[in-house]
C-alpha cells in the first residue's frame, strides 16, 4: 500500500498524529500477541470487510435517494485504480454518481484545497485516505458540518471518531500479512534459513504491524518456523538506505540465505543490492505488489515472494460503508481485507484479485514465455 513518494509526508503525519492524539501501538521490534486479533489506532477491535453487507431494501433505499460521491485520494497509481474501480462498481450498484476524482500527489495542502473544491459538488459520501491526520482535522471539518458521510481508509484524523465525524476505517491484516511473510520465507529456505530483516524503523501503523508479525513468528519459534533463525536486523527510515544495509548484513554474516523488506518500493534496492554483490542464491520477501520486483520474481531472480492486499476489495467496502452512513445505520469501526501470498505461480491470479486490471505488457509478456 505504501508507495516511494508518498514515504516521507505519510510518515511525518503518522508521528504528528501520535504525538498530539496520545494514540498509542506498538512501534518497530514489539512483539505481537497472536492470540489477540489485530486493533485499530484507537484500540478498536478488527472485523472482517467482508462482514460489511447491505440488504436488498437497503440498496433500494439508496437508490432511490440519487446520492453523489467523491473519492478524495492521496495518490495515483495501479493501487489506487483498484481502488477507485471497486468504489464505482460498489456505488454504481447503488446508484451512486461519483462526481469527483482527486489526486493529491502525497501532498497534504493539495489535498486540503482538492477537499474544498469537492465541497463545491455537493457530494453526499466521500471516501478518502488522508496524508496529514492533523491538519485534515481542520480541512474534513466543514465536510463534517454539512453532514457529509466520511469514510477513512487505513489513517486516522485527528479528533475525530468512528460513526461520529467518520463512518470507520477499512485497511489491511497486518497480523496475517507478517504471519504470511514468515511463511513465504519458510517456503524459501526450506525451513532452514538464516534470515536478515529490514523493517521501517519508524512509528507507522501499517509497517510496524505487518513487520512485528513477522518477527514474532520467527523470533518465537511458533510451529513450522522453528528451522527459522534472524541472523541480521537493520531498520530504515529511507528507501534508498536498503541496499546499502542489505550489502553490509552480507559482509556480516554471510550465512544469510532470505532477507525480509517491509514493503515493495524498499525491496527494488535490495534486490539490485544482492545482484550486485553475487548473492542471488538470497530470496527476497516483501509485501504489496510492484511491476519490477514481479518481473524479477517471474524471471527467477531474488524475489521469491511478496504479500498482497486487495484494493479493489478496499475500495468496494469504504462505499458500503458510505451507504452505511446515509441509513444511519452502526458502521464497523476498523475493518481489514483479505491478502494474498504470491509466487511465480500465481502472479496473474493475485494481480486478477488484487488490480481487477490486466497485467503490464512485460510481465505479461514473460509470464507467457
Amino acid at each position: 500500500m505504501l508507495h516511494k513518494k508518498s514515504f516521507v509526508r505519510t510518515l511525518v503525519a503518522a508521528s504528528l498524529l501520535l504525538a498530539t492524539t496520545g494514540l498509542t501501538y506498538a512501534g518497530p521490534k514489539s512483539k505481537v500477541d497472536f492470540s489477540q486479533s489485530v486493533v485499530g489506532p484507537l484500540g478498536n477491535a478488527a472485523s472482517p470487510a467482508s462482514d460489511i453487507t447491505l440488504t436488498s431494501a437497503e440498496v433500494s433505499t439508496i437508490k432511490a435517494k440519487k446520492l453523489k460521491a467523491a473519492l478524495v485520494w492521496h495518490g495515483a497509481g495501479n493501487w489506487v485504480n483498484a481502488l477507485t474501480r471497486g468504489a464505482k462498481d460498489a456505488f454504481s450498484k447503488l446508484g451512486i454518481e461519483v462526481v469527483a476524482e482527486t489526486d493529491a500527489q502525497y501532498d497534504p495542502a493539495r489535498q486540503a484545497n482538492d477537499v474544498e473544491n469537492v465541497l463545491a459538488l455537493n457530494p453526499d459520501i466521500i471516501l478518502t485516505l488522508v496524508l496529514d491526520g492533523v491538519s485534515a482535522e481542520a480541512a474534513y471539518k466543514p465536510a463534517v458540518d454539512k453532514g457529509i458521510k466520511l469514510v477513512l481508509l487505513s489513517n486516522l484524523i485527528s479528533n475525530y471518531e468512528p460513526n461520529k465525524q467518520y463512518m470507520g476505517i477499512v485497511t489491511d491484516d497486518m497480523y496475517g500479512m507478517g504471519l504470511a511473510a514468515a511463511e513465504l520465507i519458510k517456503d524459501a529456505t526450506n525451513g532452514k534459513g538464516n534470515i536478515g530483516v529490514v523493517y521501517h524503523d519508524a512509528s507507522y501503523f501499517i509497517t510496524n504491524n505487518r513487520d512485528n508479525a513477522f518477527r514474532t513468528a520467527i523470533l518465537d519459534k511458533m510451529e513450522g518456523f522453528e528451522g527459522l533463525n534472524i541472523a541480521n536486523e537493520k531498520g530504515f527510515t529511507k528507501e534508498s538506505e536498503t541496499g546499502t544495509i542489505v550489502s553490509t548484513m552480507l559482509l556480516q554474516n554471510p550465512e544469510i540465505n532470505a532477507i525480509y523488506v517491509a514493503w515493495d518500493s524498499a525491496a527494488e534496492s535490495v534486490v539490485e543490492a544482492l545482484r550486485s554483490n553475487g548473492r542471488t542464491d538470497v530470496k527476497v520477501v516483501t509485501h504489496d505488489l510492484g511491476a519490477n520486483n514481479l518481473l524479477d520474481m517471474a524471471l527467477d531472480g531474488s524475489m521469491y515472494g511478496t504479500v498482497a492486499d486487495r484494493p479493489y476489495e478496499i475500495g468496494q467496502s469504504m462505499a458500503k460503508l458510505g451507504a452505511y452512513g446515509i441509513l444511519g445505520k452502526k458502521a464497523p469501526e476498523f475493518s481489514i481485507v483479505s491478502f494474498d501470498k504470491v509466487t511465480k505461480n500465481n502472479i496473474k491470479t493475485v494481480w486478477a484479485e488484487s488490480f481487477k486490471s490486466d497485467l503490464p505488457k512485460t510481465l505479461k509478456k514473460v509470464l507467457n514465455q
